[in-house]
């Protein structure tokens, strides 16, 4: 390409001429074929919006059984015996008789609140 500091004014208004040519026929053909650019479109100032990827989401089982799995290669490749997989604990559950007793309690704590005219705690 010829350097432009050597160009006279008529001739750098060709090359911009031809330059903004150029990209028009780049954006029709853009909008025909849909096909890759070198740039971006005339005007366009922002980026393509980047594609949010959503993490998958496992269970607490299956991620008890990944690790129990991988315990057990771990203590064949080191030639120990495989470790027992831990028992996963379940939710305490208080009986009908508590939860009617807290709920009551809290039924008393919300009329007072009331009664004070207020809406939070």
């Amino acid at each position: 390409m010829t350097n432009l500091q050597n160009l006279t004014v008529e001739q750098l208004r060709k090359v911009v001429a031809i330059k903004e040519e150029i990209e028009g026929l780049e954006a029709k053909l853009a909008k025909i074929g849909g096909g890759a650019r070198r740039g971006r479109p005339p005007g366009s100032g922002a980026a393509a919006a980047p594609v949010v990827r959503r993490r998958r989401k496992m269970s607490a089982a299956a991620k008890a059984r990944i690790s129990a799995a991988q315990r057990a290669r771990w203590a064949k490749v080191k030639g120990l015996k495989a470790a027992p997989a831990k028992k996963v604990k379940r939710k305490r559950r208080v009986n009908a008789a508590t939860r009617a007793r807290l709920a009551a309690i809290a039924r008393a704590r919300w009329a007072k609140v009331k009664a004070a005219g207020k809406s939070t705690l």
